[in-house]
């Protein structure tokens, strides 16, 4: 109270905070140069930071960042979307930025469910990309164990024709570019009797609008 009744001025009632050191200040113009540069993940810097020994963490590193971007520090990060996790899961592991591994791995460890069905998917795609069909019984008793809604679902279907599937993942020839020209093939034939017969007459299959879908 005394600072209130001596102060000449009302700008007398003000202090200056002092600057507070901070763990990342003597890298702060590594940081600025980096950024400059054009290197302005977070993820990387931060272990570029570790692996000098460098005492700083991840938010640390962040907020400074952010101030670099002109981005209030304490802003929060902004939520991944379901077609984000849904592309790293099932892209591989060797298509994924260090960023993106990163992200991953940091919402994988949030929640267990999904951490399980990553590695369902990952143990597919090797058995995808493998071609070890015979692995196939093996990968749907896990998943049926690990009752992942979804995921469970699809691998029991697989029973449905299961042959025909486990030949898909074993053997190297496919029927892939036939069913391609069969497709080609009905759809000119879709199109041909779309223009021949749209706005003519009604019938079952075929609706008189430019969505005009006809049931070959």
């Amino acid at each position: 109270m005394l600072r209130y009744a001596n102060a000449a001025r009302w700008q007398d009632t003000f202090r200056e905070n002092p600057h507070r050191s901070s763990r990342l200040d003597p890298y702060k113009p590594y940081l600025e140069r980096r950024f400059a540069e054009g290197c302005t993940s977070v993820t990387r810097l931060h272990r570029d930071l570790i692996a000098a020994k460098a005492p700083v963490t991840y938010q640390i590193v962040r907020a400074h960042i952010a101030t670099l971007r002109g981005i209030p520090a304490d802003t929060a990060p902004r939520p991944l979307s379901v077609r984000q996790v849904t592309a790293w899961l099932t892209r591989h592991p060797t298509a994924l930025t260090e960023e993106d591994r990163a992200d991953l791995k940091e919402v994988l460890a949030r929640c267990p469910e999904l951490d399980t069905a990553a590695g369902h998917v990952r143990d597919f795609g090797e058995i995808l990309a493998d071609r070890l069909g015979s692995a196939l019984p093996t990968w749907i008793d896990a998943v049926d164990a690990s009752r992942l809604p979804g995921l469970t679902n699809f691998a029991l279907h697989l029973h449905r024709d299961f042959d025909a599937v486990t030949a898909g993942l074993t053997l190297d020839w496919n029927s892939g570019s036939i069913e391609g020209a069969v497709n080609r093939e009905t759809y000119n034939t879709q199109v041909i009797l779309q223009v021949e017969y749209r706005g003519r007459f009604s019938a079952p299959g075929i609706a008189d609008s430019h969505n005009t879908v006809i049931d070959c």
